[in-house]
């Protein structure tokens, strides 16, 4: 393999970095393999829950696809916990990261504040707010998150549910992250 000249960037020659743009376009173009691979290993879970956490991704997804959400919604959902693993204490910020240059502004909204809009369901119990949620009231997507929230993501931990498998997500992953950034 041809590397640079250069040990410090700033020494770098315009060749030295087409050469790394060229790498970089096809490390890129990898994302969505990486992606699927990450998620396929997820088949373990937190202690105490009835599914994996693949399980709950693979339910989160196939209701936004069985309500007819858009394709980059449904993936985004299939990604939306794929931060518990090395981000568990923001792990909505992490999957909101990955998403980014993919998905619109309402759909990287919606994955970022998930995890404060999933207290409600729970932090009541354990001493914290519930209504978390409640200071993002005015934003224009809250509601969307809201029903993210209500009827993929806190409804997606059913053990007798039948869930698409993570194979036929495969073209729509692809297809969402072979595309150019998204640009709204």
């Amino acid at each position: 393999m041809t590397t640079v000249n250069f040990t410090e960037m700033k020494n770098g020659s315009k060749e030295d970095y087409l050469l790394l743009d060229e790498y970089e376009q096809k490390y890129i173009d990898g994302t969505a393999d990486r992606i699927l691979k990450f998620l396929g290993g997820l088949n373990s879970t937190l202690e105490g829950y009835k599914i994996t956490r693949l399980e709950h991704s693979l339910q989160a997804a196939t209701r936004a696809l069985n309500d007819k959400a858009s394709e980059k919604m449904v993936v985004a959902t299939l990604l939306h916990d794929i931060g518990d693993e090395l981000a568990p204490l923001n792990h909505s910020e992490y999957a909101a990261a990955v998403l980014k240059p993919f998905v619109s502004d309402r759909t990287h909204w919606i994955i970022e504040k998930h995890g404060e809009f999933q207290m409600y369901y729970f932090a009541h119990h354990l001493g914290g707010n519930r209504n978390q949620r409640d200071k993002y009231k005015d934003h224009k997507y809250y509601l969307d998150a809201v029903n993210f929230c209500e009827n993929w993501d806190q409804a997606s931990f059913d053990s007798k549910y039948k869930s698409l498998i993570l194979k036929d997500f495969e073209p729509m992953v692809r297809r969402v992250f072979s595309r150019k950034p998204y640009t709204s």
